[in-house]
């Protein structure tokens, strides 16, 4: 891969993300970015299959339709679903997410084989991302390397401000044969124990088929 396509691609992924991620950002952030910045075309989201009854007074089972890939949410999420040009085509991503009384949390899938993009700069996208949000800046640490079932994962600590306000979360990104997964959970700083917490619930439930 030559290095302008490394960087298209991310850019891309950069881009879309912002839109894309939206239903998981708190909401006290915008949840639009102007359209010149990115080239995502939007559509109609699927929506999530909830279980016939939650397995907890407070956990929904939710499953994104295309992929059967499901997991436990505090709660009914919310669907923003696009479509991102890339190199040889386009891919449709998903992300289904909603917000807690103590941050946001949700999962996403990208129709493309996870190794189409490196889970480095995934993650280097989702960062990049939040911040065309215009949800301050944001970074990541203890990124460390790690399997699912097998699968390549990358899970990192996430840290950010936006004026006083200071926020922490942490992210997974999964490379299956065919989807490019990602667990997200961020919200504010004096609610991090809470926030781990719910994390720990959304990777422990986290299926893939």
């Amino acid at each position: 891969m030559t290095h302008r396509s490394r960087t298209q691609r991310l850019a891309l992924l950069s881009a879309s993300t912002a839109l894309v991620t939206a239903g998981l950002l708190p909401s006290t952030t915008a949840f639009a970015a102007p359209p010149h910045r990115a080239a995502v075309a939007s559509r109609a989201a699927p929506t999530p299959t909830p279980a016939p009854t939650a397995s907890t007074a407070e956990s929904v089972k939710t499953t994104d339709p295309p992929s059967g890939i499901t997991a436990e949410l505090p709660g009914k999420a919310k669907v923003r679903a696009g479509t991102i040009p890339m190199e040889g085509g386009s891919i449709d991503a998903r992300v289904y997410g909603l917000d807690t009384p103590d941050g946001a949390t949700g999962f996403g899938v990208y129709d493309m084989p996870g190794d189409r993009l490196s889970l480095e700069d995934a993650l280097k996208g989702f960062v990049d991302a939040y911040s065309l949000m215009g949800g301050g800046t944001l970074t990541s640490s203890n990124a460390h390397k790690t399997t699912v079932d097998g699968r390549p994962a990358l899970d990192a600590t996430l840290t950010g401000k936006d004026g006083d306000e200071s926020t922490v979360g942490s992210i997974r990104l999964i490379s299956d044969d065919d989807h490019l997964v990602m667990a997200v959970t961020i919200g504010p700083e004096e609610n991090e124990k809470a926030l781990d917490a719910m994390h720990q619930q959304l990777l422990d439930s986290l299926q893939i088929p």
